[in-house]
């Protein structure tokens, strides 16, 4: 089962509810509330360690991460994008959140997933970040 991690800047992350699977059979997270709680929290302070070369703030407030998700396991898949799809550090971006985010205390693994639908756009950015760019 997957905890989906919602990472925009209009709410404050939340971890999903419970999922119905298939055979309409309620199942809940393995992981306890209050370490899904400070897993979720110390994942987006690993988030927000890395910056985008090119801009003065982190790629979370900038709205890059799109989906967290938190396994069973404890192993979390990022979605996530870049600025434009030609960002010189294109290659680089998902290595520094891998790194970043299997610092966390308790993460048994992260795959970061590049992904550019929808497109970035700036409205994505959180109210620190434009200010941060100078755009508020």
């Amino acid at each position: 089962m997957m905890n989906d991690v919602s990472a925009t800047q209009e709410t404050a992350p939340e971890t999903a509810g419970p999922e119905t699977a298939g055979n309409g059979i309620v199942s809940a997270s393995a992981i306890p509330a209050d370490e899904l709680a400070r897993l979720t929290d110390d994942i987006v302070s690993a988030l927000k360690t890395v910056y985008d070369p090119e801009i003065p703030a982190d790629i979370y407030e900038l709205g890059l991460v799109y989906k967290i998700d938190i396994e069973d396991d404890r192993s979390v898949k990022i979605d996530m994008t870049l600025t434009a799809p030609g960002c010189p550090v294109a290659g680089e971006m998902p290595g520094w959140v891998e790194n970043a985010v299997g610092a966390v205390e308790g993460v048994s693994g992260v795959e970061v997933n590049m992904v550019f639908d929808p497109p970035w756009t700036p409205d994505r950015m959180s109210e620190e970040a434009q200010v941060a760019v100078g755009w508020y």
